[in-house]
């Protein structure tokens, strides 16, 4: 493919297209990949189709200068993200281990970015350019506007606009809001107004909305119950209809964080979707064996935004937020019919998804006048009565799919909502998707069995994933399917003792389930379950909440889940005979390991 079709990567391509000068340099933490899963490639692609001239500077090296000089100093700004993830997250696992590996990098090659790469890349800009505005925005920003818990420092961190010294935060996916910013600064206008941004003042009075003070930055850092005051208003107050700005004071200054940027409308949406992406990898990643965080994405369709779901260590809800938006049909069709003509195209669509593949509207019609009742969720640990569980659009949506000529089968790969799934009195869409639209495999979320720990996660009771786990099961015998469920599963989130560890292998082992892989619990900063990580208290109720912290706890936890592997069972073993339950070693079906059957297993190797 011709660089051409790409936004400009270097000082030389900039020339070939006569451009003498540039408007904005948008620094990726990722590696450059045009394809509308990527935030960089997103706003690079809006503000092209606004009339700006963006070049990309993907993955610099920020030891010095030189890289971002080299393209020039852009007229307006310098648009810095860390990428997809929070750049601690690529890094690092839950045991805080480096990760050998990255997918957002060419050929999977870990360490292409820097630790906590939002600072780092803003002040080596600012060295660069003392006196160009830098905006910073991304998911790694969104989380972490506000003064936050930090899993790897294991203390309070500042509002992350004072450690980057930028001028502006954009929050949440920043379309609207970028827009907005780069006719400003074109035109040398304020910026105080515009929605779902941030900016730091010498006092309260530089905002213009409606606004709430939290505590402050020095506050939340002395006592944790104002950080999990702070925490619950941050959370509630980030909704596009209702929400008001928030305030909070750090070192003798005042952090503004503005209401959130209006929902996109569907032909909003529509527009962002259908800007000309190239939906490649740049090629000058070939040698190095491309960008692996394409491939799960390249021929799948993002059809909404936002969840409603309301897990509460999710980062979605402070980030997209929780009112859902959708693309209309036509657009996404169009977007198939894209994929027919791309040689590398089988036929097969991966996944016609997003946050929740399942979501297609908001959960109820109230939420686009009043947006989002506060202090309640939508799904858990009971539904509301008033929401609306409709698949009829999203079937329709998926049948026009599947008669695209050229198209032979489309999947959902993305996570189905299954409690949602279960409200619908309309079995039609079950029905299809178990005989039309499973991948052999359907990944669901129910997280743990005790219904003490989902209540913590803000998911419900176990008996909602029973009753769903039945009714696939007959469903797929029905219709002569041989198809799984792939439930994720968390270990060790607040709330979760080892008796519930111990509990839920039981579980498992009845259910003659042995999962491959368990997500040890993540504090992801800005999430209510990281303020309940960090605090000890469950921020919507201000009461007291058990914390798994210790590594050995948290390996123990983490080894009942997965108790057939041998290197766990020694583990097993003692946390079994510490709590009482030697019940469960022995020969018996439902005893998870042989008494002293794991040195056996260890000296052959198994």
């Amino acid at each position: 493919m011709n660089t051409a079709d790409f936004l400009p990567i270097s000082r030389e391509d900039m020339l070939s297209r006569d451009w003498y000068y540039y408007d904005f340099l948008l620094i990726t933490g990722d590696a450059y990949v045009d394809h509308p899963s990527f935030g960089a490639a997103i706003i690079g692609r809006v503000l092209e189709a606004q009339g700006y001239r963006v070049a990309i500077l993907a993955q610099p090296d920020w030891r010095d200068t030189s890289a971002i000089t080299e393209m020039g100093r852009p007229r307006y700004a310098a648009l810095v993200t860390s990428g997809n993830l929070d750049s601690m997250v690529a890094h690092y696992t839950a045991a805080k281990k480096k990760r050998s590996e990255d997918y957002y990098s060419p050929g999977k090659q870990a360490g292409l970015r820097p630790d906590r790469a939002a600072i780092v890349y803003s002040n080596r800009v600012r060295e660069a350019f003392p006196d160009l505005p830098i905006v910073i925005g991304g998911l790694e920003c969104s989380l972490r506007r506000f003064a936050h818990y930090d899993y790897w420092d294991d203390k309070v961190r500042r509002p992350i606009l004072f450690d980057t010294k930028a001028d502006v935060l954009v929050y949440g996916m920043g379309e609207t809001a970028i827009t907005a910013l780069a006719r400003r600064l074109s035109k040398g206008e304020d910026i105080t107004d515009i929605r779902g941004i941030g900016f730091i003042a010498a006092d309260e009075s530089a905002c213009v909305y409606p606004h709430v003070i939290c505590p402050s930055f020095e506050e939340v850092s002395a006592d944790k119950k104002e950080y999990a005051k702070a925490a619950m208003i941050q959370y509630e107050e980030h909704d596009p209809i209702r929400g008001r700005a928030v305030i909070q004071r750090c070192q003798d200054r005042a952090l503004i964080i503005n209401p959130p940027s209006a929902l996109l409308s569907t032909k909003e949406l529509d527009a962002v979707y259908e800007l000309p992406y190239t939906r490649k990898v740049h090629p000058m990643y070939e040698q190095a064996g491309g960008v692996p965080a394409i491939e799960e994405v390249r021929f799948s369709v993002i059809h909404n935004r936002g969840c409603f779901g309301g897990c509460n260590f999710c980062a979605l809800a402070f980030h997209q937020g929780r009112i859902v938006a959708s693309r209309s049909h036509e657009s996404i069709i169009r977007e198939v019919e894209g994929f027919v003509s791309d040689p590398d195209f089988k036929g097969y669509v991966h996944d016609v998804g997003g946050p929740t593949a399942n979501f297609r509207r908001p959960s109820c019609a109230k939420q686009l006048k009043n947006g989002i009742c506060v202090g309640k969720s939508c799904l858990a640990p009971e539904p509301c009565g008033n929401i609306d569980a409709d698949h009829t659009d999203y079937l329709k949506l998926l049948r026009k799919l599947t008669n695209i000529q050229g198209v032979k089968k489309v999947f959902v790969r993305s996570g189905v909502r299954f409690d949602y799934l279960m409200l619908d009195k309309n079995g039609e869409f079950f029905a299809e998707l178990v005989k039309n639209y499973i991948s052999g495999q359907l990944k669901v979320a129910p997280e743990h069995c005790i219904d003490s720990v989902l209540y913590y996660m803000g998911k419900p009771g176990n008996q909602v994933y029973e009753k769903f786990s039945e009714k696939y099961k007959r469903m797929n015998a029905r219709y002569g399917k041989e198809q799984y469920l792939v439930p994720y599963l968390i270990s060790s989130h607040p709330g979760s003792t080892v008796d519930d560890a111990i509990a839920l292998a039981e579980y498992l082992n009845k259910s003659r389930k042995s999962p491959e892989q368990v997500q040890d619990f993540y504090p992801t900063p800005g999430t209510l379950s990281a303020c309940m990580y960090y605090t000890g208290l469950d921020p919507r109720t201000m009461k007291p909440v058990y914390v798994p912290r210790t590594w050995e706890e948290k390996a123990v936890q983490r080894a009942l889940l997965q108790w057939k592997k041998p290197e766990n069972q020694k583990r097993i073993s003692k946390a079994l005979k510490a709590a009482g339950r030697e019940d469960l070693i022995g020969y018996g079906k439902h005893c998870l390991i042989r008494p002293e059957r794991w040195k056996k297993d260890l000296k052959r190797g198994k």
